[in-house]
């Protein structure tokens, strides 16, 4: 099969396509027919060096793909040949097939295409294992997502404005901005021109968010704790902005805090499973209905995977970068 191989640590251009192995499933895997690959950050540290696989993962980047399964191994119910499926994966989703447990494979919901569907697992799976089921976020309660106009936050915005909480969000432009209220944000807020603490405080009357979705790491820890309500919950799912940062422990203790901490590629295939499962009963039939969409800036092919990378980079997107792998 053709994958993207990393040759070395580098900029977009040390993506190369390449022949390499057919993948063979173990016991409680199945093979998948790659139609799209979602493009993450994370694949773009991996290329940097900087992320490299859990023990066991494909050496190949891509953390969600969508397609239509080919094979089935040993010790696998439920799935069959031609099933058209998305799945959360460790690795290898830029490839024209890819090996991934069973468990962490979801069907393409709704009306949407295989292709589209590439778009769902990662952001879907983080979102919820993090703002609902680490984070705990209810109903009339309001959540703060930085990058909102990311693929992660365009589907926390939609998550939590369907689950009836209020959503506040930055972004670094009026066009993000504008999209992100379109997609159910109660507050949009430009990161380059205004406070985000005060203007949480003002929106919520005082009180502050109740939980933050935070990829900034230490850049933005003293203003995240700032801006928590009393009890409030800030999760933190990414460091582009550092990853050490001083706490105010006395502000914590007086004001009930909590600071959770979590990625989700190198977790257990069975803590995986239970976020999957989570994910195909909770968010799977608002996507089925309508009520939430992935939203699409681009797709690539997969032989410009480099592109892909510079296009993310670059920062200008909305929403989700995708591969289109060949069809075999």
């Amino acid at each position: 099969m053709l994958a993207v191989v990393i040759s070395e640590p580098g900029g977009p251009e040390v993506l190369a396509l390449e022949n390499v192995p057919d993948p063979i499933p173990a016991a409680g895997e199945v093979v998948i027919d790659v139609a799209s690959a979602g493009v993450n950050r994370a694949d773009l540290m991996q290329r940097m060096g900087l992320y490299p696989p859990p023990p066991g993962a494909s050496q190949y980047p891509g953390l969600e793909c969508s397609g239509r399964i080919a094979v089935v191994g040993p010790d696998v119910t439920g799935l069959q040949p031609g099933d058209e499926v998305c799945a959360l994966l460790a690795g290898g989703g830029y490839a024209e097939q890819v090996a991934v447990p069973a468990v962490q494979v979801l069907p393409v919901p709704g009306e949407l295409s295989v292709a589209e569907a590439a778009a769902l697992p990662e952001v879907a799976c983080t979102v919820y294992a993090n703002v609902f089921m680490a984070a705990r976020l209810a109903p009339g309660e309001t959540l703060l997502v930085h990058g909102g106009a990311s693929g992660i936050g365009t589907m926390a915005i939609q998550l939590a404005h369907a689950f009836g909480a209020r959503v506040a969000c930055t972004a670094g432009s009026a066009a993000k901005l504008e999209r992100c209220l379109e997609l159910g944000a109660d507050l949009a807020i430009n990161y380059t021109a205004e406070d985000f603490v005060a203007a949480v405080r003002e929106f919520t009357g005082g009180a502050g968010a109740n939980v933050i979705l935070d990829i900034m790491g230490a850049a933005y820890l003293p203003r995240n704790i700032a801006a928590l309500a009393v009890g409030g919950r800030l999760v933190v799912i990414g460091l582009q902005g550092g990853a050490s940062g001083e706490l105010d422990l006395g502000t914590m203790l007086r004001h009930r805090l909590t600071v959770h901490a979590a990625s989700l590629r190198a977790r257990p295939v069975a803590e995986k499973a239970t976020v999957v499962e989570a994910v195909r009963d909770q968010v799977w039939p608002l996507i089925a209905s309508g009520q939430v969409r992935p939203v699409i800036e681009a797709v690539f092919p997969l032989a410009d995977a480099a592109e892909a990378h510079r296009a993310m980079e670059a920062g200008g997107h909305i929403g989700k970068i995708l591969l289109a792998a060949a069809a075999r």
